[in-house]
């Protein structure tokens, strides 16, 4: 007789195992949170604390922009509109005026107010060559591998621009005075005759202030900008042959263009700002005039001509020509940079 077949043992099932806290297959569990849900990672909840985040640090920026240029802008414009006149023989006092765009057109019919772009273009003819030129062979003196006390030498030359630029004005008008300058005095021994308050020579006595006060800090820049270049860039052009000096003209310079071009920028718009060195220099060199530059004309207008509807409306025709100025050099710094 067959003996019974024998059924199979049975398997004895496995407890099942619940997955993890949290985990995303836990359905119901109470810390779980899928990418669409607010405490996931990307989700509404931290899009809305970046918000918050950025509105935190640039609100601050904004409030002081509007405050410290935008309404004075605005003030000024609606100033500009204005002018003051004197009614009768002139004892019935001054009445405010509505003159439209009569300021903007008798600044630009000012030969004065014209005169003052003409000496701030000579100025920056000379400067702006003296100064860039002087801080990028500076910067790549300083950059070179035969450069010994590097740290000294920046904070040498990154010294004048630490004294304010009034304080630097008044030592050097101090420096251009004969008979108390150890400058003059040096000139006469070698029988040089140069007037630094002359006629011709007070634009360079300008120019020499604002050399000495921003060589340095420039330098410091472009030598930031050198620091930048690759250390391999620099061994090929060795290895290919090339000397200290193309290095630094083919290979350092093209490099830092873009450098280059936005100290420009900030150049031209502060030149066109000038307002220290020449307010002082013309306290001994008469022939500069109180309105020897556009923001000295402002001034003057504004604080003893007591005119304030023209020099509001000089500030904003000065304001235009410096954001022109800016656009100009931006485009011909792209197209330097291009090349």
């Amino acid at each position: 007789m067959a003996a019974p077949l024998a059924r199979p043992a049975k398997t004895p099932a496995h407890p099942a195992v619940p997955p993890p806290a949290g985990s995303a297959g836990s359905a119901g569990s109470a810390g779980s949170a899928g990418p669409g849900k607010p405490g996931a990672p990307g989700g509404p909840g931290t899009r809305r604390g970046q918000r918050r985040a950025v509105a935190l640090f640039t609100v601050p920026f904004f409030a002081l922009f509007a405050a410290v240029t935008v309404l004075p802008m605005i003030y000024a414009a609606w100033m500009s509109l204005y002018r003051e006149e004197s009614s009768g023989l002139g004892f019935g006092g001054t009445e405010r005026v509505f003159a439209g765009f009569g300021n903007f057109t008798e600044a630009l019919g000012n030969e004065a107010f014209l005169r003052s772009f003409g000496n701030i273009a000579l100025y920056c003819a000379l400067y702006i060559p003296a100064m860039v030129g002087g801080a990028l062979i500076l910067a790549l003196l300083v950059d070179s591998t035969m450069a010994r006390a590097r740290r000294f030498f920046q904070i040498a030359y990154f010294l004048p621009h630490a004294v304010p630029g009034l304080i630097a004005s008044l030592i050097w008008l101090y420096l251009y005075t004969p008979g108390l300058s150890p400058v003059t005095d040096a000139l006469d021994a070698f029988g040089a005759d140069w007037n630094f308050f002359g006629e011709d020579e007070a634009i360079f006595s300008v120019v020499n202030i604002s050399a000495w006060q921003w060589t340095g800090y420039n330098m410091i820049i472009f030598y930031a900008g050198l620091q930048a270049v690759p250390r391999e860039v620099l061994e090929a052009a060795t290895v290919d042959g090339a000397g200290a000096l193309r290095t630094a003209l083919q290979v350092k310079i093209p490099m830092i263009r873009p450098t280059v071009v936005l100290t420009l920028l900030f150049t031209c718009v502060g030149a066109i700002q000038l307002f220290d060195a020449p307010k002082l220099v013309q306290l001994r060199a008469n022939t500069m005039g109180e309105d020897w530059s556009p923001t000295m004309f402002i001034y003057t207008v504004a604080f003893k001509g007591h005119d304030y509807g023209l020099a509001a409306a000089s500030s904003l025709l000065l304001a235009l020509v410096a954001g022109l100025l800016s656009f100009v050099v931006t485009k011909l710094g792209n197209r330097w940079k291009a090349s």
